[in-house]
């Protein structure tokens, strides 16, 4: 839908503009820990303006307020994301050494073969996604590509596989 720009200004100041303080204030108290409220309001505003090229917008404001919880949600999960230390950067030095810290190198032996068992009982594509990323250190983008796979699909599978081994490590172990 082709639109006249100082049409879409006027829209613009009379439908969205008026909304704008009212959203940063809504988002300021229901995500608090947001870095940056006035990048996400501005964001909204955007996805707004382009959801309107497509087509007639029945309520500017419920599409701002949901435009903006998306991303406010979508930047708690961002925060949440745990990184990892890719298995390739462990120093196998302290392995080769002839060192007096034997019950270090045991103790760092014995969490690897126990993540191996957690990381061997995921569901195929989930264990390869999941070994690409720590052991390889490879990018989801890049996990994506060698796969075949949407980012989002990684994405996902890294979630579930984070989440299948704290349940295999929350399980007792036998003695």
């Amino acid at each position: 839908m082709e639109s006249d720009p100082a049409e879409t200004s006027r829209w613009f100041e009379t439908e969205v503009q008026p909304h704008r303080p009212a959203v940063r204030a809504w988002l300021l108290a229901r995500f608090p820990t947001l870095p940056d409220v006035d990048d996400l309001v501005q964001d909204a505003c955007v996805r707004l303006l382009r959801a309107r090229e497509a087509g007639p917008i029945r309520s500017t404001r419920a599409l701002l307020y949901t435009a903006a919880r998306n991303l406010a949600l979508d930047a708690v999960r961002r925060q949440k994301v745990i990184s990892f230390e890719s298995l390739t950067d462990i120093d196998d030095s302290s392995v080769l050494a002839d060192s007096t810290d034997v019950i270090a190198t045991v103790s760092k032996q014995q969490e690897l073969e126990l993540l191996t068992r957690a990381i061997q009982t995921l569901p195929e594509r989930c264990r390869q996604i999941f070994t690409l990323r720590t052991a390889y250190g490879l990018t989801q983008k890049q996990i994506a590509e060698q796969l075949g796979v949407s980012e989002s699909t990684v994405e996902k599978q890294m979630a579930q596989g984070i989440r299948a081994c704290a349940a295999f490590f929350a399980r007792p172990f036998p003695n």
